[in-house]
């Protein structure tokens, strides 16, 4: 890429971000309208109000997930490291499938994690390793009808950590996996709505060059896709205190909000466990 076509990029990088926090600054009024509206004591007891209000919170999700990934934008042309610190990435893997595979269960789908060890310690950025985790696992549930199965396995081997997710999906044609992590340089070949701005993928891929790592993709239409982050097995021996980030969630769910382009109005009724 030229430094000219850099630079464009750098604009309209920071023009979204400008574009989120405006974003922001409204859903804050719509979620604060549908608590008033629809409160949560009413909503358990009222399933037409529940359900009324869920389709409200569904395009809320969706709304606030974009605003995240505008503001990312912004930095997908950098190639500056992510600060990393020793986490058990197994139990990071398990807790968070976990919670993907209750909201899956709900679009009827199974989904499983495989990991040959109970814990490991390796040196990541913890937010961002759940990103690019819940953004897979996004995409794999976009895609994968139901009764399919969506597997995640956290493998270590040769000092690489390999961490995938495949599906049993429609698959992605050919003429598209060459572009698939930088969709959003390809208008043509983003998704039609309501599949989102194709800025998911670039943003994992970006993740992944975070950690000296790569994102890799394989699949075969009809039959499923399975992609791979692979990087380093090391541990940071030194222990680093950083300052409390900015909650790309806004203090909400995080794996309800990353799945929410793939979940129905149903994942957000109050009343979904009676």
């Amino acid at each position: 890429m030229s430094e000219k076509e850099l630079d464009s990029e750098k604009v309209i990088g920071q023009m979204l971000s400008q574009v989120a926090a405006q974003l922001r600054c409204s859903l804050v009024n719509v979620h604060g309208a549908i608590n008033r509206l629809a409160p949560q004591d009413q909503r358990e007891a009222d399933a037409k109000m529940d359900r009324n209000a869920a389709l409200l919170e569904e395009s809320y999700f969706r709304l606030l997930r974009l605003a995240g990934n505008l503001t990312d934008a912004a930095v997908l042309t950098g190639d500056q490291p992510l600060p990393l610190q020793s986490e058990d990435l197994v139990s990071l893997c398990r807790i968070l499938c976990g919670e993907a595979a209750a909201l899956a269960a709900l679009q009827e789908q199974q989904l499983i994690f495989r990991c040959d060890e109970e814990e490991r310690l390796v040196a990541v950025n913890a937010q961002g390793v759940e990103r690019l985790l819940l953004n897979l696992l996004s995409n794999a549930m976009k895609f994968t009808p139901k009764g399919g199965t969506i597997t995640v396995e956290l493998r270590f081997e040769n000092g690489q950590v390999e961490l995938s997710v495949s599906d049993t999906g429609t698959g992605i044609s050919p003429q598209l996996l060459p572009t698939l992590f930088d969709r959003y340089r390809h208008v043509e070949r983003t998704d039609p709505a309501p599949h989102g701005l194709g800025l998911g993928l670039p943003i994992c891929h970006h993740i992944a060059k975070g950690h000296d790592g790569t994102l890799t993709a394989s699949s075969v239409e009809g039959v499923g896709t399975r992609v791979t982050f692979t990087f380093p097995d090391r541990i940071n021996p030194v222990a680093t205190v950083q300052d409390v980030g900015f909650d790309y969630a806004g203090g909400f769910d995080h794996t309800l909000l990353e799945l929410s382009d793939a979940l129905s109005a149903a994942a957000f009724c109050r009343r979904r466990e009676r």
